[in-house]
């Protein structure tokens, strides 16, 4: 698979590398909160070189009331005991482990990974709900490579929706309720728009 993308003019640094989680929540309300962090991750182009590659991606499809159609991303799935596919995506989640476990109570263990290759890609208004995050707290941590785009966040029933840009090396932090009591998306935009990767770490049982 080969995707057209320009290196980040804003992220210089040569090496891939994590910097403190220095992250600011924000209170949703109905027991759900958000953490974000732009740039946790410095040189970033080097681990979005890697996902871009063959890792195993693979084009879905889901039944839609009486037909069949193809979900608008890929999709690549890594359960608990497999290798991801750089070494700073196992540190990330070490490092994440280590400053929400005496939060979560548990260690991040799966990461679910999309690939969005243009504008045309999306995903539509959901939440986590598969599993055990359907009726408890849970914690989804979601780290962005490549080029910006929006996730929206809105209360489940509708409301106004919240907005958090999510650039390249970004990290975002959904937790408490969210899943239950929020939805969320990544809409299509007509801007030309270079590929981005989405990891998400969730703890075991959750989907």
């Amino acid at each position: 698979m080969s995707l057209a993308r320009q290196p980040s003019m804003w992220d210089l640094a040569e090496e891939a590398a994590l910097g403190p989680l220095a992250v600011t929540r924000h209170h949703l309300g109905r027991g759900a909160w958000v953490d974000h962090l732009p740039g946790w991750v410095s040189g970033s182009d080097e681990v979005l070189e890697v996902l871009l590659g063959d890792i195993g991606w693979r084009a879905d499809r889901r039944q839609v009331y009486e037909r069949e159609v193809a979900v608008p991303r890929l999709l690549r799935w890594y359960g608990g005991g497999e290798p991801l596919p750089h070494p700073l995506l196992t540190r990330a989640r070490e490092d994440l482990d280590a400053h929400y476990g005496p939060e979560l109570g548990e260690p991040f263990v799966t990461a679910g990974m999309c690939l969005y290759r243009d504008g045309r890609d999306s995903v539509a208004w959901h939440g986590d709900r598969l599993g055990r995050s359907r009726t408890q707290d849970t914690m989804v941590a979601i780290v962005s490579f490549g080029s910006p785009r929006p996730l929206l966040l809105r209360p489940v029933g509708g409301g106004e929706s919240l907005r958090f840009s999510l650039g390249h090396g970004d990290l975002v932090v959904m937790g408490g309720s969210c899943q239950r009591t929020w939805e969320h998306c990544v809409p299509k935009t007509a801007r030309p728009v270079g590929p981005r990767v989405s990891v998400q770490f969730r703890p075991r049982g959750v989907a």
